[in-house]
């Protein structure tokens, strides 16, 4: 989850500009939270889901 679009209730601004604490706070523990797979797409994911069965078939391919 990104804080672009997130609205603090503290002070009813952007989080991503963190004003006032409480989203600085928030927009700090969001960045924490980021992991490996938090800036994959699904159009991403898909790709190399599609790239993965191709080796798997290939790799079948020359076994046999």
């Amino acid at each position: 989850m990104t804080c672009d679009r997130l609205v603090c209730a503290n002070c009813a601004a952007p989080v991503s500009e963190g004003r006032c604490p409480v989203c600085r706070a928030s927009r700090e523990r969001l960045q924490q939270q980021d992991g490996l797979f938090a800036a994959l797409t699904p159009a991403t994911l898909i790709a190399l889901l599609v790239a993965l069965i191709a080796v798997a078939l290939l790799a079948h391919g020359f076994a046999a």
